[in-house]
């Protein structure tokens, strides 16, 4: 599987990497998670990507692959001791206790990346959160350190220079870190990890998902109209997904999934090479003729 330099750190990533939000939201089993992820790293994947918050996320991950922890890149992400959105704390204290909380669940004596989890600008401008990262780094938790989130506060996030990388939503439905965020992340040589690459696949179905999480991008692609959603379902994710990656300054696309056989699906999927250049810029132009102001990056 290609890899790609992951901005200025020496970590050399596969350009799919794996997202461990969907293994703890779904309640995964162990025996599952165990198969899905020696899958994805006999595939070739070499990044994994979690958060405190994906309820039992990072344990299940140590469980099932911390004796091949020297194969793979791991990632998480800290601010949210209490579960995503409830109760968010940036103190130095917290963010340092939930980093050495992850340790412990990921059973590692050190992580690759840690990442601010949705931190508002606000937050940011204060300092502690960015302080706790890199007390965190110089105690050697983690090695680089990294922001998660979108829109403006993304901005703000790169404007800053504290961070190694970012996290950030980039797909053929969420367009607006395109221009708002990606041009000075190239510019400060951060790294840019893409998360919802093919935006939830949210047209598989052919009608409104039941999940309400995907509803906003069902509706954009709705009036986006692309005509290649209205195809073979696997031509159609693989154009999405090599639409993020062909991105410049993108280098890796988280995807999640409880199936183990998925990965080696994805893979071929990035056989037919970069997406083909007319194809990149009818897809840029059918978002910039459709998308309003309102259409921001998704958290």
């Amino acid at each position: 599987m290609e890899k790609r330099r992951l901005g200025k750190t020496d970590m050399d990533v596969s350009v799919l990497g794996f997202g461990g939000s969907e293994i703890g939201y779904e309640h995964a089993p162990p025996e599952t998670v165990a198969e899905l992820l020696i899958s994805a790293l006999d595939a070739g994947l070499n990044v994994i990507d979690t958060a405190e918050c994906y309820y039992n996320s990072e344990e299940l991950i140590g469980q099932a692959v911390s004796n091949r922890r020297k194969e793979f890149y791991l990632f998480t992400k800290c601010g949210d001791p209490h579960g995503f959105g409830e109760r968010a704390d940036w103190s130095k204290d917290s963010v340092l206790e939930s980093i050495q909380r992850s340790l412990r669940r990921l059973k590692t004596d050190k992580i690759d990346l840690v990442q601010l989890h949705s931190c508002s600008d606000t937050e940011l401008r204060k300092g502690e959160a960015i302080d706790a990262l890199q007390t965190a780094r110089e105690r050697g938790y983690t090695r680089y350190i990294g922001y998660s989130g979108d829109s403006h506060a993304a901005r703000f996030a790169v404007e800053t220079g504290a961070f190694d990388t970012l996290q950030t939503s980039i797909n053929i439905a969420d367009q607006e870190a395109i221009d708002l965020t990606l041009p000075l992340a190239r510019e400060k040589q951060m790294g840019v990890i893409a998360k919802r690459p093919i935006a939830n696949a949210a047209w598989k179905t052919g009608h409104r998902p039941i999940d309400s999480y995907h509803h906003e991008y069902w509706e954009r692609l709705r009036k986006l109209n692309y005509h290649f959603l209205h195809g073979d379902l696997e031509k159609s994710i693989s154009i999405a997904l090599r639409f993020t990656l062909r991105i410049p300054g993108v280098h890796t696309a988280i995807v999640g999934t409880k199936k183990p056989e998925r990965w080696e699906q994805n893979a071929k999927l990035l056989e037919e090479g970069p997406l083909e250049e007319e194809m990149f810029r009818k897809i840029r132009e059918r978002w910039e003729e459709c998308a309003p102001r309102t259409w921001i990056g998704q958290i």
